[in-house]
């Protein structure tokens, strides 16, 4: 006999999650509630994100296995390292323009993405309360590519990437970690595995492990602010 599980559904006065770590290894652990930015900062601290098409209900995820990146040990090619040269690595200073670049480029390509104008809306609030940033790449004044996330005090919650030029997101990737390895951050949090983030030092790990160093990370943190 086929055991159902009930995922709960959050209220609009209730930012409590569900523990993470009972979810399935699929991930999802709740839905419904909104997209404050007290209720998606108390996600994230826990490891868990919103993904959800939009249109659908607000589906929120704490996947296992999970991925991240220590910064130490981002891989950069020779032809990465030859291809930095002509990039300029700035942060922050078109953050809004970054999301919807990560949106635009894989609407592009025919992709779906979960980047909503509400999650747009969502970001764009926690980028002026000092949480949410975005790393991008320019070539010759340009905008070429870029990712964004939440940082919060040791562990870069990683969200998306986008590309318009050859190596400009994996050029960002450099720029995160160098970043996160000057204010003394511990990891950056890929969510979930993928080859190409594999092929540039990230690693896999169990949720189990994953959710003990997030707590680790933030319980101890000496971090600078970004």
């Amino acid at each position: 006999m086929e055991t159902k599980i009930l995922i709960p559904q959050l209220h609009a006065r209730d930012y409590t999650f569900p523990d993470p770590r009972i979810a399935s290894d699929e991930g999802l652990l709740a839905w419904g509630g909104d997209l404050k930015p007290e209720r998606l900062l108390r996600a994230y601290v826990q490891g868990i994100f919103p993904w959800f098409n939009e249109g659908d209900p607000i589906l929120w995820w704490s996947p296992n296995p999970r991925l991240i990146l220590l910064p130490s040990d981002i891989k950069i090619s020779k032809s990465l390292a030859k291809r930095m040269k002509h990039f300029e690595i700035r942060y922050d200073t078109c953050f809004e323009e970054v999301m919807r670049q990560c949106l635009e480029t894989r609407i592009a390509k025919g992709q779906k993405s979960w980047i909503s104008e509400a999650l747009i809306e969502a970001f764009c609030a926690l980028h002026v309360k000092g949480f949410a940033h975005s790393v991008e790449t320019f070539c010759e004044e340009k905008l070429v590519g870029g990712l964004y996330g939440l940082y919060l005090g040791g562990v870069f919650c990683g969200e998306s990437m986008f590309s318009t030029q050859s190596d400009a997101s994996k050029a960002a990737l450099v720029g995160l970690c160098e970043k996160v390895n000057a204010l003394g951050g511990d990891f950056i949090d890929c969510q979930l595995p993928t080859d190409h983030l594999q092929s540039l030092g990230a690693c896999v790990l169990s949720r189990e492990k994953f959710l003990g160093m997030l707590e680790n990370a933030l319980e101890n943190c000496t971090t600078k602010p970004w």
